[in-house]
């Protein structure tokens, strides 16, 4: 099935782009970070995650490989085609429902600052709702320099450069973002709207999906683990 393209998205470069703009090829070159060792620390050994937005399993695969078990979710067939070792469905994150409870329910990506509030709104329910008892959520949010001081740019512990070359508001607190990825062999665009949100705006979308913050994760609260509001 053709996955309709997102309006306001767009990604240019060799291969399959999903429809929210983002290369395949891209993430399954991107090298893993400290998510890994973010995610560990925080959660149970031996955790079953549900991971909301796994993509092409860039941490997944780091997370089976440090004895957890990992639930894989994207839109994108084409990116699950490349996770390994984890059960993987193919699902829009704000219409999934499993049944089911996990340990760990992730949201990483910088997902909850989805444009569409209706979407943000969706994907925390979600969280909420295969939550166990007694688990958390762990989310990435975008760091508080995210949108300014641009463009700029890193290079991937791989050898990749990112340049984030810019953000322009869109209306509506939306801004929509071009990204750069340059390899050696070619350059890949990606271009997405996202809704900044401040601490506190943060914390009351988590509270609308009745959920609270746990603790920061991080000395620039971009990770975050949240618990049921009443826990």
């Amino acid at each position: 099935m053709t996955q309709k393209k997102r309006e306001g998205y767009e990604g240019t470069g060799p291969g399959v782009i999903t429809p929210d703009g983002s290369a395949v090829e891209v993430y399954s070159r991107l090298a893993v970070g400290k998510e890994p060792d973010i995610i560990s620390a925080a959660v149970p050994e031996g955790a079953h995650i549900l991971e909301l937005g796994s993509g092409v399993g860039r941490v997944t695969h780091a997370l089976l490989e440090r004895g957890f078990t990992v639930t894989a979710v994207d839109e994108s067939a084409e990116m699950l085609e490349r996770v390994r070792g984890a059960r993987t469905l193919c699902s829009p994150i704000e219409d999934l429902d499993l049944d089911e409870t996990f340990d760990v329910v992730m949201l990483a990506s910088f997902l909850v600052h989805a444009g569409d509030p209706e979407i943000r709104r969706g994907m925390l329910r979600t969280c909420a709702r295969h939550m166990a008892e007694g688990g958390c959520v762990l989310i990435q949010r975008e760091g508080e320099d995210y949108h300014t001081n641009l463009p700029r740019e890193r290079v991937d512990a791989g050898g990749l450069t990112i340049r984030m070359v810019s953000s322009e508001p869109v209306g509506d607190g939306v801004q929509a973002v071009h990204t750069e990825f340059l390899f050696p062999e070619g350059t890949w665009t990606q271009t997405f709207r996202t809704r900044p949100l401040t601490r506190e705006q943060f914390e009351e979308a988590l509270a609308e999906a009745g959920l609270r913050v746990d603790r920061y994760l991080t000395e620039d609260r971009i990770w975050v683990r949240a618990v049921r509001a009443e826990a």
